[in-house]
């Protein structure tokens, strides 16, 4: 099955934005904390954090069913993938913990994995910036050589 094109391709999950609180407060179970309305979760959101929720729905309604189940799927990889390695950071840790205490550990990993990993992201991408003029200007040059050996009436010397 091909990768989705179009707003498919721009609602895949990003991770949370930097400085914004990832997942339930500590001590909470997943999900909305007892006594909290939706409106009043929406309300507490940051400005910033409710438009990219806007988005990400509006590009979810103009997917196919298709596309959907395609990011169901990938969005449940990815959480088999965290717990996994959630799971192999307790294993490694050492530590002997109790239910809750390991319950703890493992969205504390998961929290700190998203930032370690939203970092990453962002350093790629601010690196990636840096060498596309260079690349742009490379490709420019190649293609300007190119376009002269093949001008008629230019004298066809190739420049290789």
């Amino acid at each position: 099955m091909a990768a989705p094109r179009g707003p498919a391709q721009m609602a895949a999950p990003h991770g949370p934005q930097p400085n914004q609180p990832h997942g339930p407060p500590s001590g909470q179970p997943n999900g909305a904390p007892s006594g909290q309305s939706v409106r009043e979760r929406w309300l507490a959101m940051p400005p910033d954090a409710r438009q990219n929720f806007q988005r990400n729905a509006q590009l979810w309604m103009q997917m196919t069913p298709e596309q959907r189940n395609l990011m169901r799927q990938r969005e449940t990889t990815r959480r088999q993938i965290m717990t996994r390695d959630a799971d192999a950071a307790v294993r490694d840790s050492g530590l002997q913990l109790n239910p809750q205490e390991r319950a703890r550990f493992e969205s504390r990993y998961i929290q700190e994995r998203r930032k370690v990993e939203q970092s990453l992201r962002k350093q790629i991408e601010t690196e990636r910036q840096k060498e596309i003029p260079a690349l742009i200007q490379q490709l420019r040059k190649e293609f300007q050589l190119d376009e002269l050996g093949k001008s008629p009436g230019k004298s066809a010397a190739s420049p290789k």
